[in-house]
Protein backbone atom coordinates (compact mmCIF):
# COMPACT_ATOMS: atom_id res chain seq x y z
CA UNK A 1 0.00 0.00 0.00
CA UNK A 2 1.55 3.64 -1.02
CA UNK A 3 1.30 5.97 1.46
CA UNK A 4 1.37 9.55 1.90
CA UNK A 5 2.94 11.22 5.33
CA UNK A 6 1.43 15.08 6.46
CA UNK A 7 4.27 16.70 8.83
CA UNK A 8 4.37 20.06 9.73
CA UNK A 9 7.82 19.59 12.38
CA UNK A 10 10.52 17.54 13.25
CA UNK A 11 8.97 14.29 11.64
CA UNK A 12 10.01 11.90 15.09
CA UNK A 13 6.50 9.80 14.22
CA UNK A 14 7.48 9.64 10.39
CA UNK A 15 11.09 7.87 11.39
CA UNK A 16 8.60 5.77 13.48
CA UNK A 17 6.68 5.34 10.14
CA UNK A 18 9.64 4.99 8.14
CA UNK A 19 11.39 2.04 10.08
CA UNK A 20 8.05 0.32 10.10
CA UNK A 21 7.95 0.20 6.32
CA UNK A 22 11.50 -0.97 6.10
CA UNK A 23 11.22 -4.29 8.23
CA UNK A 24 10.29 -7.81 6.66
CA UNK A 25 6.95 -8.30 5.59
CA UNK A 26 5.52 -4.91 6.15
CA UNK A 27 2.89 -4.35 2.99
CA UNK A 28 3.22 -0.71 2.98
CA UNK A 29 5.63 2.18 1.89
CA UNK A 30 6.12 5.41 1.90
CA UNK A 31 5.49 7.02 -1.72
CA UNK A 32 5.58 10.80 -0.28
CA UNK A 33 6.10 12.79 2.87
CA UNK A 34 4.43 16.62 2.47
CA UNK A 35 5.00 19.54 4.49
CA UNK A 36 3.32 22.76 4.94
CA UNK A 37 6.03 24.47 6.76
CA UNK A 38 9.43 24.81 4.00
CA UNK A 39 12.15 24.49 6.94
CA UNK A 40 10.23 21.68 8.63
CA UNK A 41 12.95 18.94 10.30
CA UNK A 42 11.01 15.97 9.19
CA UNK A 43 11.64 16.41 5.20
CA UNK A 44 15.22 15.90 6.12
CA UNK A 45 14.53 12.78 7.33
CA UNK A 46 12.31 11.65 4.60
CA UNK A 47 14.98 12.76 2.03
CA UNK A 48 18.03 10.86 4.14
CA UNK A 49 15.72 7.91 3.95
CA UNK A 50 15.22 7.78 -0.12
CA UNK A 51 11.64 8.88 0.28
CA UNK A 52 10.26 11.90 -2.18
CA UNK A 53 9.47 15.08 -0.59
CA UNK A 54 7.20 18.12 -1.38
CA UNK A 55 6.39 21.24 0.50
CA UNK A 56 2.97 22.79 0.01
CA UNK A 57 3.10 26.51 1.45
CA UNK A 58 -0.22 26.64 3.09
CA UNK A 59 0.85 30.67 3.10
CA UNK A 60 0.82 30.56 -0.55
CA UNK A 61 -3.05 30.01 -0.83
CA UNK A 62 -5.81 32.26 -0.06
CA UNK A 63 -8.04 29.57 1.58
CA UNK A 64 -8.00 26.36 2.96
CA UNK A 65 -10.21 24.78 0.53
CA UNK A 66 -7.33 25.78 -2.16
CA UNK A 67 -4.55 24.74 -0.10
CA UNK A 68 -6.42 21.28 0.30
CA UNK A 69 -6.85 20.51 -3.47
CA UNK A 70 -3.50 20.70 -4.01
CA UNK A 71 -2.37 19.01 -1.23
CA UNK A 72 -4.72 15.74 -2.55
CA UNK A 73 -3.89 16.67 -6.19
CA UNK A 74 -0.25 15.72 -5.26
CA UNK A 75 -1.18 12.71 -2.88
CA UNK A 76 -2.99 11.42 -6.11
CA UNK A 77 -0.66 12.37 -8.09
CA UNK A 78 1.67 10.46 -6.18
CA UNK A 79 -0.52 7.25 -6.10
CA UNK A 80 -1.31 7.67 -2.80
CA UNK A 81 -3.85 4.99 -1.18
CA UNK A 82 -3.75 5.88 2.74
CA UNK A 83 -2.63 9.35 4.44
CA UNK A 84 -0.91 9.37 7.62
CA UNK A 85 -1.11 12.68 9.71
CA UNK A 86 2.16 13.22 11.69
CA UNK A 87 2.23 16.41 13.52
CA UNK A 88 0.40 17.82 10.85
CA UNK A 89 -0.80 20.82 12.16
CA UNK A 90 -3.43 22.25 9.99
CA UNK A 91 -7.06 21.84 10.24
CA UNK A 92 -8.25 20.24 7.13
CA UNK A 93 -11.63 21.31 5.34
CA UNK A 94 -14.65 18.85 5.49
CA UNK A 95 -14.11 18.13 1.63
CA UNK A 96 -10.71 16.80 1.72
CA UNK A 97 -11.59 14.95 4.97
CA UNK A 98 -14.33 13.20 2.88
CA UNK A 99 -12.29 12.28 0.19
CA UNK A 100 -10.08 10.47 2.05
CA UNK A 101 -13.08 8.91 4.41
CA UNK A 102 -11.85 5.86 5.99
CA UNK A 103 -8.12 6.58 4.24
CA UNK A 104 -6.54 8.60 6.75
CA UNK A 105 -5.27 8.14 10.15
CA UNK A 106 -3.91 10.34 12.10
CA UNK A 107 -2.29 10.21 16.27
CA UNK A 108 -3.15 12.66 18.89
CA UNK A 109 -1.38 13.13 22.19
CA UNK A 110 -4.08 11.98 25.18
CA UNK A 111 -6.75 9.28 25.15
CA UNK A 112 -9.30 10.08 23.51
CA UNK A 113 -12.02 11.17 24.04
CA UNK A 114 -10.34 12.95 26.42
CA UNK A 115 -8.18 16.33 25.69
CA UNK A 116 -8.63 17.05 22.23
CA UNK A 117 -6.94 20.28 20.52
CA UNK A 118 -3.83 21.78 21.79
CA UNK A 119 -2.13 22.03 25.37
CA UNK A 120 -2.69 18.14 26.02
CA UNK A 121 -0.27 17.55 28.73
CA UNK A 122 -0.86 20.99 30.82
CA UNK A 123 -4.21 19.95 30.55
CA UNK A 124 -4.26 16.77 31.86
CA UNK A 125 -1.93 17.63 34.61
CA UNK A 126 -4.26 20.41 35.69
CA UNK A 127 -6.94 17.79 35.59
CA UNK A 128 -4.87 15.59 37.93
CA UNK A 129 -5.19 12.30 35.60
CA UNK A 130 -3.16 9.86 36.52
CA UNK A 131 -3.03 8.27 32.89
CA UNK A 132 -2.74 9.67 29.67
CA UNK A 133 -1.63 8.17 26.23
CA UNK A 134 -2.17 8.30 22.62
CA UNK A 135 -4.59 7.65 20.49
CA UNK A 136 -4.22 6.53 16.57
CA UNK A 137 -7.54 7.31 15.13
CA UNK A 138 -9.77 7.59 11.51
CA UNK A 139 -9.85 11.50 10.74
CA UNK A 140 -13.03 12.90 10.41
CA UNK A 141 -14.25 16.12 9.93
CA UNK A 142 -14.42 17.45 13.25
CA UNK A 143 -11.59 17.90 15.41
CA UNK A 144 -9.35 14.27 16.79
CA UNK A 145 -12.76 12.68 16.30
CA UNK A 146 -13.09 9.78 14.78
CA UNK A 147 -13.31 6.00 15.13
CA UNK A 148 -10.19 4.85 17.69
CA UNK A 149 -7.50 1.89 16.11
CA UNK A 150 -5.68 1.77 18.88
CA UNK A 151 -4.73 3.24 22.44
CA UNK A 152 -1.14 3.19 24.26
CA UNK A 153 -1.60 3.95 28.05
CA UNK A 154 1.14 6.70 29.95
CA UNK A 155 1.25 6.66 33.68
CA UNK A 156 1.70 10.60 34.95
CA UNK A 157 4.20 10.36 37.27
CA UNK A 158 4.63 12.60 40.48
CA UNK A 159 6.61 15.49 39.76
CA UNK A 160 5.60 15.29 35.87
CA UNK A 161 5.80 18.76 34.08
CA UNK A 162 4.12 19.10 30.43
CA UNK A 163 7.67 18.95 29.24
CA UNK A 164 8.32 15.18 30.55
CA UNK A 165 4.86 13.85 30.69
CA UNK A 166 5.39 14.65 26.61
CA UNK A 167 8.46 13.17 26.29
CA UNK A 168 6.88 10.12 27.67
CA UNK A 169 3.85 10.55 25.49
CA UNK A 170 5.85 10.53 22.37
CA UNK A 171 7.61 7.14 22.63
CA UNK A 172 4.04 5.79 23.16
CA UNK A 173 3.34 7.93 19.89
CA UNK A 174 6.63 6.25 17.77
CA UNK A 175 5.39 2.44 18.93
CA UNK A 176 1.82 2.97 18.27
CA UNK A 177 1.70 4.47 15.38
CA UNK A 178 3.77 2.05 13.53
CA UNK A 179 1.21 -0.93 15.21
CA UNK A 180 -2.20 0.67 14.15
CA UNK A 181 -1.02 1.44 10.78
CA UNK A 182 -0.28 -2.47 10.06
CA UNK A 183 -3.59 -3.40 11.23
CA UNK A 184 -4.94 -0.67 8.59
CA UNK A 185 -2.63 -2.02 5.95
CA UNK A 186 -2.92 -5.63 6.33
CA UNK A 187 -7.05 -5.30 6.36
CA UNK A 188 -7.09 -6.02 10.15
CA UNK A 189 -8.82 -2.47 11.16
CA UNK A 190 -12.04 -2.03 9.42
CA UNK A 191 -15.00 1.03 10.06
CA UNK A 192 -18.54 -0.63 10.57
CA UNK A 193 -20.76 1.68 11.85
CA UNK A 194 -18.35 4.39 12.80
CA UNK A 195 -15.85 1.73 15.19
CA UNK A 196 -13.04 0.05 14.12
CA UNK A 197 -13.82 -3.73 14.49
CA UNK A 198 -10.47 -5.94 15.04
CA UNK A 199 -9.45 -8.81 13.30
CA UNK A 200 -7.58 -11.15 14.71
CA UNK A 201 -5.18 -14.06 12.89
CA UNK A 202 -8.26 -16.57 12.54
CA UNK A 203 -10.87 -13.60 11.46
CA UNK A 204 -12.93 -13.73 14.73
CA UNK A 205 -14.30 -10.04 14.49
CA UNK A 206 -13.41 -8.02 18.02
CA UNK A 207 -15.58 -4.34 17.82
CA UNK A 208 -12.59 -2.75 20.20
CA UNK A 209 -9.26 -1.01 19.56
CA UNK A 210 -6.29 -2.64 19.95
CA UNK A 211 -4.91 -1.21 23.64
CA UNK A 212 -1.43 -1.27 24.70
CA UNK A 213 -0.94 -1.24 28.65
CA UNK A 214 0.72 1.83 30.45
CA UNK A 215 4.10 2.67 29.05
CA UNK A 216 6.70 3.51 32.11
Amino acid sequence: MRIGVLISGRGSNLAALIRACAEPGFRGRIALVISNRPNAEGLAIAERAGIPTLTIDHKNFASRETFDAELDRALRAAGVELVCNAGFMRILSDGFVEKWRNHQLNIHPSLLPAFKGLHVHKRALDAGVRITGCTVHFVRPEMDEGPIVAQAAVPVLPGDTAETLAARVLEAEHKLYPLALKLVIDGRARVTDERVVLIDAVGAETPAPLFVPAVQ
